[in-house]
């Protein structure tokens, strides 16, 4: 039998195994043919020698990845050692950060190494689609992920440097409610309609960056209206709630695309919030444009809902989903 001992000489023990050595345990759940036992900063590992290496791989990446960002979750663990430790070996660097992405893996790494990657299987489809094509539309009900899904896909992108800004829009429509006069500056005005783009951006960009982007204009958040007359190059554009633009707005919109960018639309048909003698816009893009190519049409369903477990309930009592 052979054995390894490893000093914990970069990290806290008790951050590493977590809370009631919750980590441990799962760490220890994916090498069952080894003995670990953990004292202190020390770590005592015996078993086959393949598997040993193995084990020391993964924990190396654990560490690293704890050392980079100073936080874990169980989240973390189960990504960085993957469905089985020797397969999680090729999608996991040695220093612990994630290999570059396919569908199923980190888009990006939020503030104290959150990952954000897709959960769903249609979610991974956006992720695929982006790639081979400039135009997405990703259609579903609440809850399914596409805004945030494709801002993640966004941030990607800025964060790789594939692209020079992100500007993501909504209209400025008000969802059943007459909010009446709105008190301040236009920014604190159209905030409140943009309010879900900012709180997805929260997830993904540590909140000084994010406010430097904001101010420089490497992230943009404006209202539809905004977009008209402009020319969107070397950007990753995100039209959200698009069932709320009318047919010459989405036109307005589409034609916005400079050669180097990348357009992501999203939108709930079952949610229209325009006046009644207004038509929704999307249906109709919808129909025109799904057999164009460089443009592609994903729609997520009730599978897809990532939010509480009645959300599904709540859409399938509305009609939403069947």
């Amino acid at each position: 039998m052979n054995e390894l001992k490893i000093t914990l000489e970069t990290v806290n023990p008790a951050v590493l195994w977590g809370p009631n050595n919750e980590y441990f345990e799962l760490i220890k759940r994916s090498f069952p043919k080894l003995k670990v036992v953990a004292r202190g900063n020390e770590v005592k590992v015996l078993g086959d020698e393949q598997e040993i290496i193995q084990f020391n791989t993964k924990l190396t990446a654990i560490i690293n990845h704890l050392d980079k960002y100073q936080n874990i979750t169980s989240n973390d663990i189960e990504a960085l050692l993957g469905e089985k430790a020797v397969q999680a070996s090729k999608t996991v660097n040695e220093d612990g950060t994630v290999a570059a992405p396919s569908a199923s893996e980190v888009l990006v790494y939020g503030p104290n190494g959150i990952m954000v990657k897709a959960r769903t299987d249609n979610q991974r489809r956006m992720v695929d689609s982006i790639v081979k094509n400039d135009i997405l539309f990703a259609i579903g009900p609440a809850g399914t992920g596409k805004t945030y899904t494709a801002v993640a896909l966004a941030v990607r992108a800025l964060k790789n440097k594939e692209i020079k800004r992100i500007i993501l829009t909504r209209p400025a429509v008000e969802a059943g409610e007459n909010l009446g006069f709105l008190p301040g500056d236009m920014k604190e005005k159209i905030d409140p309609y943009l309010r879900p783009l900012y709180d997805a951006l929260d997830d993904m960009i540590p909140a000084e960056k994010l406010k430097t982007y904001l101010e420089n204009r490497t992230i943009e958040i404006a209202p539809l209206a905004f977009m008209r007359g402009r020319t969107l190059d070397h950007c990753f554009v995100i039209l959200d709630e698009a069932q709320n633009a009318t047919d010459m707005q989405l036109k307005m919109f589409l034609t916005r695309m400079g050669p180097s960018a990348k357009f992501i639309v999203t939108g709930d048909v079952t949610q229209v919030d325009l006046p009644k003698r207004q038509q929704s816009g999307l249906f109709n893009a919808l129909r025109i444009l799904n057999n164009i190519k460089g443009i592609d049409l994903i729609y997520l369903s009730g599978k897809d809902v990532v939010r509480h477990k009645l959300v599904v309930k709540i859409l399938e009592a509305y009609g939403d989903i069947q």
